[in-house]
């Protein structure tokens, strides 16, 4: 039955009208109450589909708009990062952290949720424990993110813009970001989903660097789903009469995207939240909040376009 369960939800989720925060909150329950019956599977489905539906986004830009948005972002991108993986290793040593979880909430927080804990931790030889924490805190985060930013975001009440830009910059995941750009508005979709990747675009870059200090020979790659994003937008602005067709290829990835956030919601069970302990969720908490709401002040008082 569980299983029957499973493959109607995802079906459902595949239908057009079906929001994210909905397939978000459906994957939950389903996993907390039933339990999801492929763990494994579903968590490797929704990563390569995640990779695929951010790719079929890509269809929906042009490269001038892709160029533009990323050149506006790359400059506070880099001072974010900085600033929260700084503050976040102190943060660790104020509660005293143990091993190398304060480096991975860390980077999570800074540059690309799980992507950058997972490029991270062979660089900085984190324990198989320090991982499943680190996972698990920003994992949690992020379903409370694609529900609480869209609401923050009419509370405030921030420009279509202003919430792509604040959501690409404070929120871990792609699928989050993608997830709380796409039910605020088209826009922000298109805002937040290339300030995301131009984040994410620096998970290589910190990991050789860490790398270097931790003396390792642990080398991270470059997120080839950037470049598909990017090559998808090439194509959208050299081939104008195929408009009809990215056009289609843009609303197909949206909803995969959907079935993406039911299945990573299918991830939150008992056992995850188990493997949190206070200490690292009060430090992802804390530094999601300090980077969340000095993002948010930045781009009220003009300081971030």
């Amino acid at each position: 039955m569980p299983k029957i369960i499973f493959i109607l939800l995802v079906l459902i989720c595949a239908v057009p009208g079906v929001t994210t925060p909905i397939a978000l909150a459906a994957g939950i329950m389903f996993s907390l109450i039933i339990g999801n019956p492929w763990p494994k599977e579903s968590t490797v489905a929704s990563q390569k589909l995640l990779k695929i539906s951010v790719v079929g986004l890509g269809f929906g830009l042009s490269i001038q708009e892709v160029w533009s948005v990323g050149r506006e972002a790359i400059g506070y991108t880099v001072i974010g990062i900085l600033l929260t993986i700084g503050v976040g290793l102190l943060l660790g040593r104020l509660l005293k952290l143990k091993g190398n979880t304060a480096i991975l909430i860390s980077c999570g927080t800074a540059i690309c949720g799980g992507s950058a804990i997972a490029a991270m931790s062979p660089v900085v030889g984190a324990k198989d424990d320090e991982v499943a924490v680190s996972l698990a805190t920003v994992f949690t985060l992020n379903a409370v993110a694609l529900i609480l930013f869209p609401l923050l975001g009419h509370v405030f009440d921030l420009s279509q813009h202003q919430f792509g830009v604040w959501a690409g910059l404070a929120i871990h995941d792609t699928s989050s970001v993608v997830g709380a750009a796409t039910s605020y508005g088209a826009e922000a979709l298109r805002i937040g989903t290339t300030v995301k990747l131009t984040r994410a675009a620096w998970i290589a870059p910190i990991a050789l660097l860490a790398g270097l200090w931790f003396h390792s020979d642990q080398k991270a790659k470059f997120p080839l789903f950037i470049a598909g994003f990017i090559l998808a937008a090439v194509l959208h602005s050299l081939l104008p009469q195929l408009s009809v067709l990215w056009n289609f290829l843009s609303i197909i990835a949206r909803q995969a995207l959907v079935v993406t956030l039911f299945l990573i919601g299918c991830g939150l069970s008992r056992e995850v939240l188990q493997k949190i302990g206070p200490r690292p969720l009060f430090h992802g908490v804390i530094l999601w909040i300090a980077a969340s709401v000095l993002t948010l002040t930045g781009i009220l008082q003009g300081f971030i376009a």
